[in-house]
């Protein structure tokens, strides 16, 4: 940083953009200003910086006033007032890059802004001037903003705004982002304790560095990086185990499963073998209970087709002219025949026109119509079915364990899609515990959403892998072993697997997400380390 009067300036600092501006370079370069500026806000927001920049931050000091907003005075410049700063992460790449990310009081993060150069001591030296960061208690990695004196324990305890003084202000930050909302505010409350029990004089004692560790120019007393305090240790290797491949052991003399735990654990430790899966696959889809004896099993079956016929009979029956009058059912309809003549076209069961494993996929789609009204159907659907009614072959077993199926997964379809985005934040929780590296970089892309793996999520990666590993990763799934959610799991393995190219390629990221690159990159390690319990 230079010195000029009570402005400190530096160079070399950039911002990524994605591809939503598609017109505009990867990397834009650009400097920060950190301003000392006397007078009304209303003075700094109209202050002429004296140039024109690609972008810049202006940060301006003024103390005692309230909900300042945040100023764009450019495509890529923005100013902030260090009053309104709540807080700073500061990140690393395996590249050796630092980042920042600054965000206001109301919620709102700044773009990262990428030190190309190095720098973010300096900064943070700058900012220490005028306001504390003192280090979150729960991520080392994030520092809070205070004003200065609000450690002095002489303030009223009010000063220490442990939930801030406005009601709306806390409740959009919580919104935003609880997890710091909520630990920054016991924060407050720890350091006022802490300044009331250290003498004056007594420093603030840290864990000594290791001298055995690698230095960083960029390191500086008091903002080390912290990695994750989660050590996840060693990962194990894991190689998988045999397939079930012998159903009759299985079975009692009357015909029921002796043992279905240790047939789950066989399944999801190493599948079944393909002459068994008609019949396995309808104990790990409900059709059949497990302590069903033969007899009964034939009882179930006879009750399941009549239910079967009467409920397609119900849109059979209906006439051109009255399906002209139900908007609903014509709506059905024409969704499920543009999605089965698009549906596994290059497996021989559903290949060539006039098929009759087309004809099932339809018919069995329809009747589900009827059997579930508030659903009906929704694009996706079919990728489900298909490889269970090409397992079955059967038209009455496949729609009864395609509802054992959507018992499953029925809210991912629902239109509120309120399942979708709660398995999407808890798909970035644990990556962000298993690689916040990883995480921080998606994050950096503004992709910390994973909304590019909603469709993984949506259709249990249908579509993501070969239709022969997909049969086996839905029975292993269908075991709920070890988990409900294995699922997430093996999102994350497959992030994780793909890492280097995420984080290391020079391809633009959205534009290998976008052209399919990356889910062609990841289909070749499931066979290694996809269906492991202990993979992580």
């Amino acid at each position: 940083y230079e010195s000029n009067g009570l402005t400190l300036h530096r160079q070399g600092v950039y911002l990524h953009t994605n591809a939503k501006r598609s017109n505009q370079e990867t990397s834009i370069p650009g400097f920060i200003r950190v301003v000392e500026r006397v007078g009304s806000w209303e003075e700094d927001m109209n202050f002429d910086p004296g140039y024109e920049p690609d972008w810049a931050i202006v940060s301006s000091v003024k103390k005692d006033r309230e909900h300042v907003s945040m100023k764009d005075s450019g495509q890529w410049a923005f100013s902030l007032p260090l009053s309104e700063l709540y807080s700073l992460r500061r990140n690393r790449f395996s590249l050796g890059r630092n980042f920042l990310v600054l965000t206001s009081k109301g919620g709102h993060p700044l773009p990262p802004l990428h030190f190309h150069r190095g720098g973010t001591r300096e900064l943070l030296r700058a900012l220490h001037h005028y306001i504390v960061l003192d280090q979150s208690p729960v991520d080392g990695r994030l520092f809070l903003s205070y004003p200065r004196g609000t450690h002095d324990v002489s303030q009223p305890f009010d000063k220490l705004q442990f939930l801030d003084d406005g009601g709306s202000d806390i409740v959009s930050r919580f919104i935003h982002d609880p997890y710091a909302t909520t630990f920054g505010g016991f924060s407050k409350v720890t350091n006022f304790f802490r300044a009331a029990l250290r003498p004056p004089d007594t420093p603030v004692s840290r864990t000594p560095r290791d001298p055995n560790l690698p230095s960083h120019p960029d390191d500086e007393p008091g903002f080390e990086l912290i990695t994750c305090g989660v050590e996840l240790g060693p990962r194990p290797d894991v190689t998988r185990g045999k397939p079930l491949d012998k159903w009759a052991e299985c079975l009692d003399s009357e015909g029921r499963v002796k043992n279905p735990e240790k047939i789950k654990e066989l399944v999801f430790r190493g599948g079944v073998i393909p002459s068994l899966r008609k019949d396995v696959w309808k104990f790990l889809l409900g059709f059949y209970p497990w302590n069903s004896t033969t007899k009964e099993r034939e009882d179930i079956l006879r009750a399941k087709t009549d239910e079967y016929f009467r409920m397609k009979v119900q849109w059979k029956s209906v006439s051109e002219e009255q399906e002209m009058r139900n908007s609903l059912l014509r709506g059905y309809r024409s969704l499920i025949e543009r999605d089965v003549n698009r549906t596994d076209r290059q497996n021989t069961f559903f290949s060539g026109n006039d098929n009759p494993g087309l004809t099932l996929l339809h018919d069995v789609l329809m009747t589900y119509c009827m059997y579930n009204f508030d659903l009906g159907y929704v694009q996706g659907m079919s990728d489900l079915l298909s490889p269970i009614l090409f397992v079955t072959q059967n038209e009455v077993e496949s729609f009864w364990c395609l509802t054992g199926f959507m018992e499953l997964v029925h809210q991912n379809f629902e239109e509120s899609q309120e399942a979708m985005k709660k398995q999407l934040d808890q798909l970035s929780i644990l990556l962000k515990a298993l690689d916040p590296e990883l995480f921080d970089f998606l994050d950096s892309q503004d992709s910390g959403s994973l909304c590019f793996c909603f469709r993984w999520l949506l259709i249990w990666f249908k579509r993501e892998f070969s239709f022969e590993d997909i049969l086996t990763l839905w029975e292993v799934l269908w075991t709920r072993l070890p988990c409900d959610n294995f699922h997430l799991l093996i999102a994350c393995a497959i992030l994780k697997s793909q890492r280097g190219e995420l984080i290391g390629s020079n391809h633009d990221f959205n534009t290998i997400l976008k052209v399919g690159h990356f889910y062609r990159q990841h289909r070749c390690c499931i066979k290694a380390n996809m269906f492991s319990s202990s993979s992580f």
